[in-house]
């Protein structure tokens, strides 16, 4: 889900939040799968396309890749060793057998000048240290012609209060939470994306808004569980908990609870 980022961050990929998302790898991916489609019609894939997936995470997006480009090739690159490692193994090497993953810092890592056609993102380019630096280094992967398509966070939904309000009550403050929730909104403004883009020598940037509501739990209660369940040692009282699932309950629905989600689909070319 990370492309780099500071030491903290990094850290924390490879340690309780990248152990998190590779424990309830299913249940990120159902979240993020309602912006699927428009990541996907954005990035046209065609059958021979090889396809470089940056912070590719669980690999959920590798795969959906692979399928569209059943005789060309997908890498996937990620900072974060458990996701990478929770990517091969639901990765079937007979079934798709055009799929890599390679565990690195696409900031710097060294890729083949010119070997994709396709750069696709889910959400895993907020990270980077540097982004400039580190989409400069992407473009030098991606042959001329070649194109971009990613998501990038909006700021905050109306109903993004109430997951300020689960953070408030639950307590979360802690340094690094800070640092990722600061890594999150780096590339929340168009201004910015199309600023690092065109300092990275990509061409027609465009960006567009589109905004879902991902299921963040099967009724207030158990999406409580799971939003607690990303702090590994917090404990939060019940009468907390009760409050917390106040707050989400107006959200619950036949489908769950669902909280407004808005994200950027961006895509550029390299000339």
């Amino acid at each position: 889900m990370t492309g780099s980022g500071s030491t903290a961050v990094a850290d924390a990929w490879n340690g309780p939040v990248g152990a998190h998302w590779a424990e309830h790898h299913t249940r990120y991916d159902a979240m993020l799968a309602e912006f699927d489609d428009a990541l996907f019609a954005a990035a046209a894939i065609g059958e021979r396309d090889r396809v470089l997936d940056v912070g590719c995470g669980s690999g959920l997006t590798s795969r959906l890749a692979a399928r569209r480009a059943a005789r060309g090739h997908v890498t996937g690159v990620d900072i974060s060793a458990p996701l990478l490692d929770r990517a091969r193994s639901v990765t079937g090497g007979r079934e798709l057998p055009h799929v890599g993953y390679v565990l690195a810092d696409a900031q710097v890592h060294p890729f083949p000048a010119g070997a994709y056609d396709v750069v696709i993102s889910r959400g895993g380019v907020m990270f980077f240290a540097d982004h400039v630096a580190a989409f400069t280094n992407i473009s030098r992967g991606v042959r001329a012609g070649g194109r971009l398509a990613l998501l990038c966070p909006q700021p905050g939904l109306p109903d993004g209060e109430e997951r300020a309000a689960l953070g408030r009550l639950a307590g979360q403050d802690r340094p690094v939470q800070g640092e990722l929730a600061a890594a999150m909104a780096s590339l929340s403004e168009p201004s910015r994306i199309r600023e690092v883009l065109a300092g990275a020598g990509f061409a027609d940037v465009e960006v567009n808004g589109v905004t879902r509501r991902p299921c963040w739990g099967r009724d207030a209660p158990d999406a409580v569980d799971f939003y607690l369940s990303r702090t590994p040692g917090l404990a939060v009282p019940d009468a907390t908990r009760q409050e917390m699932a106040a707050v989400l309950r107006p959200y619950e629905s036949g489908r769950g609870v669902l909280l407004g989600a808005g994200v950027w689909i961006v895509t550029a070319r390299r000339p």
